[in-house]
């Protein structure tokens, strides 16, 4: 079986194919979100999801969240002292949900569908890739995350011609991707994005506002007490989906000190971010070619987009009410899984074939003429456009620049600058030629990009005939085997939390957090309950601590249900 993953910034999941429904995989805590979070303690036992998030506000030092935007880079996570690239913080939460998806389903999972942005880079895609064959995974496709909420829309829409938007706010990332669907083939038109711009950045409006109107200076608060208030604007947002007004309650100093916040406040000062919104929307459209008013159907994923103020700024752009029919959460595991059995010719799904476009301009670096005497280097040439639908094949002459040229390197490049070096250097290839005049000697360049996402460039030496060929894989580029082994052995004295733990663990972990948000008597009350619940759990006894442990949950549900 090939399962489907999302692998948020915020939550992450998994979900399977079965009796013709696509079907999200509950975790360890029997809960359909996973938080994208990851701890470790002294014995190097690593917690993620929900403990690891109870266990943030305490050891925040010893956690990791929003490691999804380093994916692809050298930035690097200190987790008990030793360093971890954002690849294998990942893995760490494929891992257990790998797990978690063995035991539900009772069989070894080995094969899955991992969903990206749409935006995400070349870099990015192998990270992703690297992340699930760390985690024991065969990753057989990435898709991009529009193009999977899509499947899941697209399979049960009636109507054989529809043209789709798929407006898609995670935690850390934004896309927009433009399909159309006709028949049984789902065509992408467009898409475009900004991988740091999501959910996260919504919050931290509010933790920007709580720190201004209290007078606070961050250099002078504790980590610990920051990660406090970080958490309580994560609450007031979710706060909005209730009401035009919202609370925070922050323990800060031993002192509670309480904010009241207006949705419309909330509004104005996320305004900014709004209008980052409307510029990949606006690209979109353009680079398909199509007007707002030929968009049938405008589809919200992510979790962010329960935002009100994010629901009613699609809704007055479009000029429609956005479709959110399917849980936004989870609409693009689902189709993930989907994918999965496409993949497997599963007879119960109807079949759709993907077309896909390229996410990014592929070229290569060139000096330009700035006058008749005057050259300038270090300039981006396009080959193949960003947006242009695969596989397609693009050619390309260029010529010598400098008299008695004996060689020419060319370099593959992914990006949109017209600087070639802010752009994604992808390889490179060298070829000699005779020397001469300038532009008397030239080569012709083709990029061939096919369906499974490989690029292909060849480089012929015109007057010569020798040519040069680079295949550069990207999302099926898999490590070596013995990297994987490698990785595996270094990784191999860290283990994840047991299933039969963590409910408990996650129970004393929020109770240490509620008692350190918490004041007077009831400070006293939670310590005595945590107290009597770690006594049960000395005992051993399965029946007692299962008792023990629904009283601690209702006695700490009814403390954070309590109004603000």
């Amino acid at each position: 079986m090939i399962v489907g993953i999302d692998l948020g910034t915020t939550n992450s999941l998994i979900s399977y194919y079965e009796n013709g429904e696509a079907k999200i995989i509950p975790n360890r805590l029997g809960e359909n979100l996973t938080p994208s979070v990851v701890s470790m303690d002294d014995e190097h036992t690593i917690y993620i999801g929900k403990t690891a998030k109870e266990r943030q506000i305490k050891y925040g030092c010893d956690t990791v969240d929003v490691f999804k935007r380093s994916m692809g880079t050298n930035k690097e996570f200190l987790l008990k002292g030793k360093k971890y690239r954002a690849e294998e913080i990942a893995s760490f939460i494929l891992r257990g949900l790998k797990e978690d998806a063995e035991v539900y389903l009772n069989q070894t999972v080995e094969e899955a569908v991992i969903s990206v942005p749409a935006y995400f880079n070349d870099q990015q895609r192998k990270a992703t890739k690297k992340a699930g064959e760390l985690a024991g995974l065969k990753v057989e496709r990435i898709i991009n995350e529009p193009t999977a909420a899509a499947i899941s829309y697209g399979i049960r829409q009636r109507e054989a011609n529809t043209r789709f938007l798929v407006f898609d706010l995670g935690g850390g990332t934004f896309d927009v991707s433009i399909l159309e669907l006709y028949h049984n083939i789902m065509e992408v038109r467009a898409v475009a994005g900004d991988n740091y711009l999501g959910g996260e950045d919504f919050t931290k409006v509010l933790y920007d506002m709580f720190i201004k109107e209290k007078n606070l200076s961050e250099s002078k608060l504790s980590d610990k007490t920051l990660a406090h208030i970080r958490r309580q604007a994560e609450l007031c947002k979710l706060g909005f989906s209730k009401g035009n007004t919202s609370f925070m309650q922050c323990n800060i100093d031993g002192e509670e000190v309480e904010a009241s916040i207006s949705l419309e406040k909330y509004r104005i000062e996320c305004l900014p971010l709004l209008e980052k919104i409307q510029k990949p929307i606006e690209r979109s459209l353009k680079d398909a070619g199509i007007k707002l008013s030929q968009i049938d159907e405008v589809i919200l994923v992510g979790g962010a987009t329960k935002l009100p103020i994010i629901r009613k700024f699609v809704g007055k752009l479009f000029g429609k009410l956005p479709n959110v029919s399917l849980n936004p959460d989870e609409v693009v595991a689902l189709g993930a899984a989907m994918q999965g059995a496409m993949k497997e010719r599963n007879e119960m799904i109807k079949e759709v074939v993907l077309t896909d476009v390229c996410p990014f301009t592929l070229g290569t670096e060139v000096a330009i003429s700035l006058d008749k005497d005057t050259k300038e280097g270090g300039h981006f040439c396009p080959i193949i456009e960003r947006n242009t639908v695969i596989p397609v094949s693009r050619q390309e002459t260029l010529y010598t620049a400098q008299d008695d040229q004996t060689s020419i390197r060319l370099k593959v490049l992914q990006g949109e600058s017209r600087f070639a070096k802010n752009n994604l250097y992808l390889g490179e290839i060298n070829v000699s030629v005779p020397k001469g005049k300038e532009g008397e000697e030239s080569i012709e360049v083709t990029y061939t990009y096919d369906v499974n996402s490989i690029l292909e460039v060849v480089v012929k030496v015109v007057s010569t005939g020798e040519e040069k060929k680079l295949i550069i894989q990207k999302e099926d580029c898999t490590l070596t085997r013995e990297e994987i082994e490698k990785r595996f052995e270094e990784l191999s004295y860290l283990k994840i939390l047991p299933r039969d733990e963590e409910a408990n663990k996650r129970l004393l972990f929020r109770g240490e957090r509620l008692y350190e948000e918490s004041f007077g008597t009831m400070r006293s009350q939670i310590d005595y309950a945590v107290t009597e619940f770690e006594k049960v759990l000395d005992s051993r006894d399965k029946a007692k601590i299962e008792e023990a442990a629904e009283k601690l949950r209702r006695f700490l549900d009814e403390i954070e249900e309590e109004p603000l």
